[in-house]
């Protein structure tokens, strides 16, 4: 299998990867982030900015690989899957495992330019994005998997700053898998229906039709541990403030939540959670200008 049969894959590959959904991406990096800047003081090296936004994209665009792969036959039963690459053989698991080769060695050589202990904890993320797609056969619980894997670059980002790890990141990190399982939950909650009859298990499906209370209460989490985040690192009022706008966006989500929408309406839901990273985002750099 050559460059040549990939390119003209492309479109199957760009698929699988989801390149023209790069909220995913975007959800993965702006915890990264919030803890590079933190553990530089506001002045991130472009070494690191560079590494870790396309370590980010490599990283998930390896998940949703790795996802697929898992969950083939799960996704030819359900509506809104049943079109992927892999689920309507559109691509085979040969040519899937040259793509997830191809984004690992890549994702690999970028994280040997930092120290040696950031080298050793990033294959810890690796397991976790492993992990992921397995757990929804075993327990209700698999977005507290998804969490932690989406947080494991948090880690990473204060490791390769500092070459420690402090409780700043840890505090990111739960901050990250509240956040995580509760837009996740909304998210599952797309497929819900199609879940129960093949057999995947969700926080969807755990919580049911109380959902948006279990939701609620994940984003509760998460503003208390940003808020001790706030404390740990004596950030200042701009901060709070944007901290106060973060709770505005989830009590919309809830409230949204508890009139059971559809699918869309779930969908529009789950991506506006962009919109909290990246005003926690520009909190934390306009307070260190």
């Amino acid at each position: 299998m050559n460059a040549v049969y990939l390119w003209n894959k492309r479109r199957e590959i760009a698929a699988l990867i989801r390149l023209d959904k790069q909220y995913g991406t975007l959800l993965l990096l702006f915890p990264t982030l919030w803890s590079l800047i933190i553990a530089s003081e506001g002045r991130p090296s472009l070494k690191h900015l560079v590494i870790f936004t396309l370590g980010s994209f490599l990283m998930r665009s390896a998940g949703c690989v790795m996802n697929d792969m898992a969950d083939r036959k799960f996704d030819a039963q359900v509506d809104r899957t049943k079109s992927r690459p892999l689920a309507s053989n559109q691509l085979t698991m040969r040519e899937a495992l040259v793509v997830l080769a191809v984004l690992l060695s890549f994702s690999l050589f970028i994280v040997l330019f930092l120290n040696t202990f950031t080298i050793l904890l990033s294959f810890a993320a690796l397991f976790f994005a492993f992990i992921y797609p397995f757990a929804k056969r075993v327990t209700y619980l698999p977005q507290i998997v998804l969490g932690i894997a989406f947080s494991w670059g948090n880690l990473l980002a204060w490791a390769a700053v500092r070459g420690d790890l402090t409780l700043t990141p840890f505090l990111i990190l739960l901050a990250n898998l509240c956040w995580a399982t509760g837009y996740d939950t909304i998210y599952a909650l797309m497929d819900s229906e199609d879940d129960v009859k093949i057999g995947v298990k969700s926080t969807a499906i755990l919580f049911g039709s109380g959902s948006w209370i279990a939701v609620g209460g994940f984003y509760g989490l998460v503003v208390l541990f940003l808020f001790l985040i706030g404390k740990e690192t004596q950030i200042d009022w701009g901060y709070n403030l944007a901290l106060g706008g973060v709770g505005l966006l989830f009590l919309f989500q809830v409230v949204q939540l508890r009139k059971s929408p559809a699918r869309a309406e779930l969908f529009s839901l789950f991506k506006s959670n962009v919109w909290v990273g990246l005003l926690l985002l520009f909190a934390l750099v306009f307070n260190y200008f």
